[in-house]
């Protein structure tokens, strides 16, 4: 490590914030900070989990950024997956900064800037691999990477510390489909010179071995595609992994077939990618949905969304057959070309059960590879980075850990290796590191068109209503004499089948009116302690008899 002398200035103190990303898989965005200068890597979003109920998308808190929006530079993109660009047209919104990342990554960027209407607004820039941009006191180089997605990059940021590079998501492909292999000269390079820190990717830091090459998925396509002739042929895979689409392209060319892309995200990719030149769709193979029809089942292939059964996706559609223009049929083979994503299991497995009832042949053994690195591919990196803290990134926290066993087992000590948590800021230089504060984080979660308006009270009130129902009383009150006029009326929604239920209904009534009446004969005129005394006496009567909890809402009109 002698190298590290080099280093500009030794007093220096560079802050790493991450705002996302850690303790999750999703909504990675990470905040470097020297004197009056920060920018910021990525820009993701997270999908809900199954208890977020009616969520759409989950972006990151940036209330640290919003308060320091002077200081802010920009946004560096490493890649254009969701959980690296996704949050980017609601953040830009409050602090309008440029955005700069490698030709795919932002023509998928400006997609999206399109839908909300920024695209005049916002500064974009496009940086090829090798090219470094200068923002406030950083120097940003983009190293060519690999991912699952076409031009994926690694950022070595040159700061007044020291150089941090930073993976992004990545494998090292030596075969790559489209475009180069990782630029591991460079890394080495950059080792030599001395690495202050390395930001890792952590997502397959359990697995080990080496990650395999996409082309090893193209060939189990060609046999499946020689083996099926007399099949029509359907393949469900991510919308962005750009290199599986073309390589179902090829084997679709080989064999004869016409091809549909289908599913909006689909589209979109598909779309960006074969305008930038990331993909090459011979003339005359991609035909219309609406032309399928006039092709025999054995000269076609639909390329489709829904390989994790999401609800809404296309071959989720089919499969439960909803789909306006394709229905499942005996004979169909369906290839699902992705792994379930941890917590989709359930979803996969119904839809292959609906497709298997179908009569439709379901395959999902190697016909997938990972876009991240297993261990084997972690190491390399390390020695040939040698930095001298290590931080692993991407992943829950089981993920970070396990990464903290490669990096010392790779001979760096455990004391510089750094943990970090959402809202921790580090401060390191070559001599020491500390966590020196501690900003806002978390989950800001949108719903529609609002961003933010719905919190934690709003989803408990929802998973209550969900899991117990609702029950309205409604009663009107005379003005001044607070005599009982009208009511007490009960509606129920979600909490008993009313027509069944007409007796426990009619004891409940009696409940609210005895409960009404004893607040009026006691002069009781705070409709506060009316609501809440009828709210009581409702719930302890529905529990002792039920056992439930249904959410009461008490209504009190006036005449």
């Amino acid at each position: 490590m002698k190298q590290q002398n080099k280093l500009k200035n030794s007093d220096a103190k560079v802050k790493i914030i991450p705002l996302g990303g850690l303790e999750q898989i999703g909504m990675n965005i990470t905040a470097f900070e020297y004197e009056d200068s920060i920018i910021v890597v990525d820009c993701g979003l997270a999908f809900p989990s199954d208890d977020m109920l009616g969520i759409d998308l989950c972006i990151p808190d940036v209330t640290y950024l919003t308060q320091n929006a002077d200081k802010v530079k920009g946004f560096v993109i490493t890649h254009g997956h969701e959980d690296h660009i996704g949050a980017l047209p609601y953040i830009l919104q409050k602090i309008n900064v440029p955005v700069y990342g490698t030709k795919l990554t932002i023509g998928l960027i400006e997609n999206k800037l399109k839908e909300h209407n920024l695209m005049k607004t916002t500064k974009r820039k496009v940086v090829k691999h090798g090219q470094s941009i200068n923002l406030g006191c950083f120097r940003i180089e983009f190293v060519k990477m690999n991912h699952s997605i076409a031009d994926a990059a690694a950022l070595a940021i040159f700061t007044p510390a020291g150089i941090i590079v930073h993976t992004g998501d990545f494998k090292i492909d030596y075969t790559p489909v489209f475009g180069d292999a990782a630029d591991l000269q460079r890394f080495a390079e950059l080792g030599k010179k001395g690495v202050l820190a390395l930001m890792c990717d952590s997502t397959n830091a359990i697995r080990p071995g080496f990650t395999q090459s996409e082309k090893t998925v193209g060939k189990t396509f060609d046999a499946i595609f020689a083996e099926h002739k007399n099949n029509r042929i359907i393949v469900a895979t991510f919308a962005s992994n750009v290199d599986r689409v073309q390589q179902i392209i090829n084997s679709s060319n080989k064999y004869g077939r016409k091809v549909v892309v289908e599913g909006r995200s689909m589209v979109n990719v598909i779309g960006t990618a074969s305008e930038l030149g990331y993909i090459n769709i011979p003339e005359g193979t991609l035909i219309d949905i609406e032309h399928l029809k006039n092709y025999p089942d054995e000269q076609t292939v639909l390329i489709t969304t829904g390989s994790q059964g999401e609800s809404m996706a296309a071959l989720s559609r089919m499969a439960a057959s909803i789909h306006r223009k394709v229905s499942i049929k005996p004979g169909d083979v369906v290839i699902l070309s992705s792994t379930p994503i941890p917590g989709n299991e359930k979803a996969v497995s119904k839809v292959i059960n609906e497709l298997s009832i179908k009569g439709a042949e379901v395959i999902f053994q190697d016909t997938h590879v990972s876009g991240h690195a297993c261990q084997e591919e972690i190491k390399l990196l390390y020695s040939l980075i040698h930095p001298k803290y290590s931080i692993p990134v991407h992943g829950e926290y089981r993920h970070l850990m396990a990464q903290k066993q490669l990096a010392m087992a790779m001979g760096i000590p455990k004391e510089d290796i750094i943990i970090m948590s959402s809202g921790d800021v580090v401060e390191l230089n070559h001599d020491s590191w500390k966590i020196a504060d501690h900003v806002q984080a978390g989950a800001i979660l949108v719903d529609g068109l609002g961003v933010g308006d719905v919190g934690n009270i709003v989803l408990r009130d929802r998973q209550n209503l969900a899991q117990n129902g609702i029950i309205v009383v409604v009663l009107t009150l005379e003005k001044f004499s607070n005599q009982l006029l009208a009511g007490p009326d009960i509606v129920s929604r979600g909490f008993v089948y009313v027509r069944e239920s007409e007796d426990l209904l009619d004891e409940a009534r009696a409940i609210v009116d005895d409960a009404v009446r004893d607040c009026l004969e006691r002069h009781v005129n705070d409709w506060g302690k009316i609501k809440n005394i009828i709210r009581d006496s409702l719930s302890d009567f529905l529990w002792k008899r039920m056992k439930r909890n249904p959410m009461i809402l008490p209504i009190i009109m006036e005449i």
